[in-house]
């Protein structure tokens, strides 16, 4: 496994739609074991291949229970993820962004989601989710897209020293 570089803003593979996976082969594998190590290694929630400068639709999300902080954190790994399903009700919540260090954002996201992609098996899967890991996915959706959390703040801002690092991905 290795500590891949994260793409950083201007580069414009952040900006570019990722394309639709059709080969569960080896090096689909290896991407995603580089991507896990990399989001362990990173002071994130979740991290989109976009953001390792790799065009292909693959997210992975780790994240525990909001309302149990010793619990243990969940791994997802969603390939050609896609939304079957949102809120209406939509809420307000802060982000930031590996690739966009040193910013934060609000931004409003809807409060529930139904994902459904393809396991790194190339197994269907489907994820109800709500709150802030309905947030995550939304905001690693996006990169797959081209779309980064800035684009969708109603403010941005840099962080004061003493604030939390770790909120989006």
């Amino acid at each position: 496994m290795a500590n891949l570089a994260i793409t950083k803003l201007p580069d414009p593979v952040l900006r570019r739609k990722a394309h639709k996976v059709t080969e569960f082969n080896k090096d689909l594998q290896v991407l995603i074991e580089n991507m896990i190590e990399t989001l362990h290694n990173a002071p994130g929630v979740g991290l989109a291949a976009p953001q390792v400068s790799v065009l292909e639709r693959v997210i992975v999300v780790e994240f525990g229970d909001e309302e149990d902080e010793d619990a243990p954190k969940k791994l997802y790994v969603l390939v050609n993820p896609e939304f079957m399903k949102v809120s209406t009700e939509k809420v307000m919540g802060t982000e930031a962004c590996l690739s966009i260090p040193g910013l934060w954002g609000d931004v409003e996201r809807h409060q529930e989601v139904v994902v459904k992609g393809l396991n790194r098996a190339g197994k269907p899967i489907k994820i109800k989710a709500r709150g802030w890991l309905a947030r995550i996915f939304q905001h690693e959706i996006d990169h797959l897209d081209g779309i980064l959390f800035v684009d969708r703040a109603s403010k941005v801002w840099k962080p004061r020293e003493d604030e939390e690092t770790v909120l989006a991905d």
